[in-house]
């Protein structure tokens, strides 16, 4: 007689980068596993790899492509899952710089949105007949980056990936389809202005952002804010 098969509800999401709806199912025990042993091994790229690979198994809308996610739309997805799959609460254990004491502290995962900048624009003009249009960071570009790099490399490494088209009076050019010798070449020319804008794009670009307060001993309020995955796991 074989074994019954467990059957899971699926639950709808919606990607706040583009407000497509997608449906998953909450991560089971293999799932944790591949989350477990990224873990062990402290490589931020294995982590960032297992979280897609959960992503991945659990999604089952046809189509669609963990890798071509913004990197905030990963991590939004990875906590609401979190949140459906083991416990919409997590405990966060902080410690005060003004009284030197712990705080333990709870997360609502429910209540972490992802936070639009009204100025943030993905429209850079470069002259008065050459625009830049930009996209955000996709996973896999994130993924692709050398940590070992220097800050500016990495800097010029994503930007190259994340310019999306050139626009030059009526014509159009796709970034992607260009020569990288030639990318490269028109990044290296802009000029310490159009730069200033660049730098704005990803300053200001969403993310996901939460808040947590307390009072510490000396009865202070004080505050908490998350604004990356790693803040909703390691804070300490």
């Amino acid at each position: 007689m074989a074994l019954p098969k467990l059957l899971y509800p699926t639950f709808d999401l919606t990607l706040p980068s583009t407000k497509q709806g997608i449906k998953m199912r909450p991560f089971l025990v293999r799932e944790e596993k591949i989350l477990l042993i990224a873990q062990q091994t402290e490589d931020p790229k294995e982590v960032i790899n297992a979280i897609k690979q959960v992503i991945n198994n659990c999604v089952v809308t046809e189509g669609f492509d963990v890798e071509s996610l913004a990197t905030f739309d990963l991590e939004y997805v990875f906590l609401k899952l979190r949140a459906r799959s083991v416990n919409n609460i997590i405990k966060l254990t902080y410690k005060d710089n003004e009284d030197q004491k712990s705080y333990t502290l709870d997360c609502n995962l429910d209540d972490v949105q992802v936070v639009f900048d009204p100025n943030h624009t993905s429209f850079i003009n470069v002259t008065d007949n050459i625009t830049m249009r930009m996209k955000y960071p996709e996973a896999r570009i994130m993924q692709s980056l050398d940590p070992s790099s220097s800050e500016s490399d990495i800097f010029f490494q994503l930007l190259s990936s994340c310019i999306d088209m050139i626009v030059d009076g009526n014509e159009s050019f796709i970034a992607s389809e260009a020569p990288k010798e030639e990318l490269d070449e028109f990044i290296s020319t802009l000029n310490v202005g159009v730069f200033e804008k660049i730098q704005d794009f990803f300053r200001t670009m969403p993310k996901i952002k939460h808040e947590l307060k307390y009072t510490n001993s000396l009865e202070h309020e004080r505050t908490i804010v998350l604004d990356n995955l790693n803040d909703f796991f390691t804070l300490g």
